[in-house]
C-alpha cells in the first residue's frame, strides 16, 4: 500500500516538474524576443550640425517711428471729424475742424478794413509826392495799411488752425472727441502713429557694450505672436551709460510692412554676437526627459536572437545643451546623421521594432515663422 502511494506521487510530482519546464521555457523564449511583438509606428528625424550664434537676451518695448497725440491748437466747437478711428491718412489731410464762423465774419471785415487802407496810403502817396501832406501823414497812413493786412493773416491763420491735420503719414488711433464738443487750447483729440517701420527699445549691461554695433541683426518674438520671430536691426547706441542701472541704451528698428506690431508691446530680444558653436540638433519631441539622464532613440538595424534582422530602436542617452526654437542642441552623445524617433518616444524602450511613418512631422525650426511671412 505504501508502496502505491509513493509511487502515485512520484508520477504527480514528475508531471508538476515536467509542465513547469515547459512554462519557464515559454517564458525564457517570450523574454529573448521582444521583437515578437508588433512594431511601433514612429516618425523620425536626421540629426544635423548647426552653428549656433550665441545671443544677449533682454526684454524690450516698441514705440512707433513717429507718434503723437494730436491736440486743438485753440479753442472750439467740433463741427467735422474727418478721420475715423483706425483710419489710415497721408501727410497734410484734415482730421478735425472746429467752428470758424465767427472768425469768417471777422476775415470779411478785415478784408473790407484793409481794402479801405490800400485806398487811402494810394491817395496819401500822390497827395504826399505833391507835399500837400506831411511825411507824418504819410507814414500813419502806410502803418494803418499794414496793420489791416496782418489783422488778415491772423484771422487767417486762426483760421488755419481750426482745421487740424496730420503731420505725417500714419493710422489714426482712437478718437477722444465727437461732433458738437468744445475743445480748449491743449485738449487731447486723437493719436496718431507712423508703425512701419516701428523701434524696439531694450537695456543691456554695460559689459556687453564692445559686441554691441550699428547694423547688427537682432530677432524679437512677442506674446500677440507666439512662436514667431521678427527681425530687426540695431539703429542707434546710447552715447551714455545709465548711471543707476549701469545699463545701455539700445534702439532697433523693425520693419513692419503688415503694421502687425502696436507700440507698447512688450518684446523678446536676441541679439546676435558673433563667433558660434557647433551643435548636433534634434525635435524637442525627440528627447525623452528622465530623472536618471535624458536620451533619445536611435533608429538602426538590429538582429534578434534567432539571427533575423529587423528595424529597431537604441536608447541612446546624450547631454543637452541650449535651445532654438523648435530644437535641442545636444552636446555629447549624439553624432550628425543619425536617424532618432521624432515623435512617440514615451512607448518605446530599448531594442523594440518600429515602423516608420514620416508622413507627419513635428516642427523642426531654429526660429519659427508664422506661413506666409
Amino acid at each position: 500500500m505504501l508502496k502505491k502511494f509513493l509511487f502515485t506521487l512520484g508520477g504527480f510530482v514528475a508531471v508538476f516538474l515536467a509542465l513547469g519546464g515547459v512554462k519557464a521555457a515559454q517564458i525564457k523564449k517570450a523574454a529573448s524576443s521582444p521583437h515578437t511583438l508588433p512594431p511601433i509606428g514612429v516618425a523620425t528625424f536626421e540629426s544635423r550640425a548647426e552653428t549656433w550664434r550665441p545671443t544677449l537676451n533682454a526684454i524690450g518695448t516698441l514705440a512707433p517711428v513717429q507718434g503723437v497725440t494730436i491736440s486743438a491748437e485753440i479753442d472750439g466747437t467740433v463741427v467735422r471729424v474727418a478721420a475715423e478711428n483706425g483710419a489710415t491718412v497721408k501727410a497734410g489731410d484734415l482730421l478735425v475742424e472746429l467752428d470758424t464762423s465767427v472768425e469768417r465774419s471777422q476775415v470779411a471785415a478785415a478784408e473790407a478794413r484793409a481794402e479801405l487802407a490800400k485806398i487811402n496810403i494810394d491817395r496819401t502817396r500822390g497827395l504826399f509826392e505833391q507835399k500837400a501832406i506831411s511825411r507824418s501823414e504819410f507814414d500813419a497812413a502806410t502803418a494803418a495799411y499794414k496793420q489791416a493786412g496782418a489783422e488778415v493773416a491772423a484771422l487767417r491763420a486762426v483760421i488755419g488752425k481750426k482745421q487740424v491735420r496730420a503731420p505725417f503719414e500714419g493710422r489714426v488711433g482712437i478718437r477722444v472727441i465727437n461732433l458738437g464738443q468744445y475743445v480748449g487750447r491743449g485738449a487731447p483729440l486723437m493719436p496718431l502713429q507712423r508703425l512701419d517701420p516701428v523701434y524696439v527699445n531694450f537695456s543691456l549691461p554695460q559689459r556687453h557694450l564692445p559686441a554691441l554695433a550699428i547694423g547688427q541683426r537682432l530677432g524679437l518674438q512677442v506674446d500677440a505672436f507666439a512662436g514667431r520671430r521678427f527681425d530687426a536691426t540695431v539703429s542707434a547706441i546710447n552715447a551714455e551709460v545709465d548711471a543707476v542701472t549701469r545699463n545701455i541704451f539700445v534702439q532697433a528698428t523693425v520693419p513692419n510692412p503688415r503694421e502687425e506690431l502696436r507700440s507698447g508691446m512688450f518684446a523678446r530680444v536676441e541679439v546676435e554676437l558673433p563667433g558660434g558653436d557647433q551643435v548636433v540638433v534634434v525635435p524637442a519631441t525627440a528627447i525623452a526627459y528622465a530623472s536618471y539622464g535624458n536620451s533619445v532613440y536611435v533608429v538602426e538595424r538590429m538582429k534578434g536572437p534567432d539571427g533575423a534582422e529587423y528595424l529597431g530602436v537604441r536608447q541612446q542617452f546624450v547631454k543637452l545643451g541650449g535651445t532654438r526654437g523648435d530644437l535641442v542642441g545636444i552636446v555629447d552623445g549624439l553624432k550628425p546623421g543619425q536617424k532618432v524617433v521624432s515623435t512617440g518616444v514615451f512607448k518605446l524602450r530599448n531594442g523594440a521594432e518600429v515602423q516608420i511613418n514620416d508622413s507627419v512631422q513635428p516642427s523642426a525650426n531654429s526660429a519659427p515663422r508664422l506661413p506666409n511671412t
